[in-house]
């Protein structure tokens, strides 16, 4: 049975192409193909995109991107996926962006960081029915809560061979009380707050309190915002220290002022991310 049930190109107005050309560079409209997809996770039929160079005629690196927010919320539009992933792609890499259970018409619940991190793991059954990917070379990445979906799914695959974390959430517990932004985001997904179903979803998903069972072999590179207001900073201190402990290689970067979007710094933390993945994939 295929896992990828189905696939469509988008189609942007020239307005959009030229802010996107603006903001990401050319390459990233004139290399890269952007779809919008439906695959199988546990049965169930969920969205997503593929994003991958127009030059098929060899194999690219493989790389899954991890969106944040919950449910709706936080999803990507179609504007965003041809600037974020068509860059990515315009490196060299095929994307695979899901957005989780239960949103834009898939089917099932968001579930943040629950079984819904099969849905991360189950994209990467679609590259082997590609014949441009390169199936052996894979890295990851996630911004906000999708740091967290990263370092969850690395406690279940080691085959990564790049991880980038972005403003990452690695202790729901310590954020619980000093980001509002925090708990109205995980409340809902959670269980009623402070309740025991809360209490032991936020250990669980917690990778500070679950870190000796992140991959060994996956290099992480942790970037974040020092004056980060939604994830706080210390969410990435804290999951260094565990690194540390480990042996598990990592760099981390905390950003001067930098805002939860680090909005001040995109073309360093894009130069960063680039770096990484040409390091570790080539």
């Amino acid at each position: 049975m295929k896992n990828l049930v189905g696939r469509e190109k988008i189609k942007l107005g020239e307005t959009q192409l030229k802010i996107i050309k603006s903001g990401w560079g050319d390459e990233a409209v004139d290399n890269s193909v952007v779809e919008k997809i439906t695959y199988l996770s546990d049965g169930l039929k969920v969205k997503g995109y593929l994003v991958y160079p127009k030059d098929t005629s060899k194999k690219y690196p493989c790389i899954i991107w991890c969106r944040g927010g919950y449910g709706n919320a936080g999803a990507i539009d179609e504007f965003n996926a041809a600037g974020i992933f068509g860059q990515m792609a315009s490196w060299g890499y095929v994307v695979f962006a899901p957005q989780y259970r239960g949103n834009l018409g898939g089917e099932g619940k968001d579930e943040f960081g629950g079984k819904d991190i099969n849905d991360v793991l189950n994209i990467m059954k679609i590259a082997n029915e590609l014949d441009f990917t390169d199936t052996e070379n894979w890295g990851i990445e996630g911004w906000s809560r999708g740091g967290m979906m990263t370092y969850l799914t690395l406690t279940r695959e080691s085959k990564f061979k790049a991880a980038v974390i972005t403003g990452g959430i690695a202790n729901l517990r310590c954020n619980a009380d000093e980001s509002e932004f925090m708990k109205k985001l995980y409340t809902p997904a959670l269980g009623q707050y402070k309740s025991k179903t809360f209490e032991n979803n936020c250990l669980s998903r917690s990778i500070v309190n679950n870190a000796d069972k992140l991959s060994k072999s996956t290099p992480i590179l942790i970037m974040h915002g020092n004056k980060d207001k939604r994830v706080l900073p210390h969410d990435s201190l804290d999951i260094s220290y565990k690194l540390l402990d480990l042996g598990i290689t990592f760099r981390l970067l905390m950003f001067e002022n930098g805002d939860h979007f680090l909005k001040n710094y995109r073309a360093e933390v894009d130069k960063e991310r680039k770096l990484w993945f040409e390091k570790y994939l080539g």
